[in-house]
């Protein structure tokens, strides 16, 4: 069964996800700055999403030992506050790197490959449904995501690449109304989605 591949899969959402797609089968590699937890999937590589070199060499890895993924999953994010004129141009590009860059790097690597072979999900984390002036990079961050999502489509939905991100609306913590492993069902749901019922952005508000 195709595999998925989780970039940062930090112990909230990252390795929640890991664990959803896990049950049902698929070879699951995780990565993330520091290597997870080896039992948490088939593969775990230590990379950081800001560093193009070492994440498309993790990714390599990852295709080397699992095939191409069916599902790609960006869960890596800069979340600090911060307000405008607090941070230098190269703080914001920093953040950026993190919250968009990694992702681009992931997709410009797999998506052709994963269109070759019929197609599959790149799914990303998204937050900040509004603008907050108290988060000023990461809600800049946040809009590139759905604007890199849309691209994405526009790019490679014709041939098969379900693009999305799940948006996340408050602090994502255990046994809370945003308990991550509830999260991570949206992400299944969203991969198991017919293409002629595809949506780009679920709205996880916390309530049923």
């Amino acid at each position: 069964m195709p595999g998925v591949v989780v970039i940062g899969a930090g112990p909230g959402i990252g390795q929640a996800v890991g664990r959803r797609f896990a049950r049902e089968g698929m070879p699951v590699a995780l990565i993330a700055r520091q290597r997870p937890a080896p039992e948490l999937g088939s593969i775990t590589v230590a990379a950081d999403s800001t560093d193009e070199a070492a994440l498309r060499t993790a990714l390599d890895k990852v295709v080397a030992e699992l095939g191409t993924p069916d599902v790609v999953v960006y869960n890596a994010a800069k979340i600090a506050a911060d307000r405008i004129g607090d941070l230098s141009l190269r703080e914001h590009l920093d953040a950026w790197a993190v919250n968009v860059g990694g992702a681009i790097t992931a997709a410009a690597q797999l998506a052709p490959a994963m269109t070759a072979n019929g197609g599959g999900s790149f799914l990303i984390t998204g937050g900040m449904p509004e603008t907050k002036p108290a988060y000023a990079s990461l809600s800049l961050g946040k809009a590139g995501v759905r604007a890199l999502v849309s691209l994405l489509d526009q790019t490679y939905g014709a041939e098969g690449l379900h693009a999305a991100t799940v948006t996340v609306y408050g602090p994502v913590a255990p046994g809370t109304a945003f308990d991550p492993d509830a999260i991570a069902e949206e992400y299944w749901a969203l991969h198991q989605q017919p293409r002629d019922q595809w949506i780009h952005e679920v709205h996880y508000t916390g309530t049923v």
